[in-house]
């Protein structure tokens, strides 16, 4: 079994898959669109990824405010969740996506990764962070892999 991590944006959706052993997260890609709205090719992609990776499930970052209200993005994560469900037919989970973009621009600024260069791999990078948060949960909770 792997799963899928996926965190949203506006313009960018970074993908990360687990190993088999559900214990490491890697990063796979980033899928672009020219505007928020074009949402079909997108949908495609992580499709084709789910049936090249055999996914089973997909943990989709959740952009809660610090003070844990639910924004505009929170909804827009909701519309796509319920997108994704249809299209790829597996569970999609929502999780806590809090600090990820800035947990990936720190670990990226520790790798020398130049600053002009870093938005190109930040929702990979967050994707992976996104992912590995969930599979450490379930290394806890071994009860939920099911």
């Amino acid at each position: 079994m792997r799963i899928l991590g996926l965190d949203f944006g506006s313009k960018t959706v970074g993908v990360a898959v687990s190993d088999e052993l559900l214990i490491t997260a890697q990063g796979v890609e980033i899928i672009r669109r020219k505007s928020q709205s074009k949402l079909r090719q997108t949908l495609a992609r992580i499709d084709e990824l789910v049936g090249e990776y055999k996914v089973e499930k997909i943990v989709l970052g959740y952009p809660k405010n610090m003070n844990n209200t639910e924004g505009d993005r929170c909804e827009k994560t909701k519309e796509f969740k319920e997108m994704l469900e249809k299209r790829c037919g597996l569970p999609v989970i929502l999780w806590d996506e809090r600090l990820t973009t800035v947990a990936a621009d720190q670990s990226m600024m520790e790798m020398g990764i130049r600053r002009e260069n870093r938005k190109e791999y930040v929702d990979e990078i967050a994707a992976i962070f996104i992912l590995q948060g969930y599979l450490d949960y379930l290394s806890n909770h071994p009860e939920e892999k099911a």
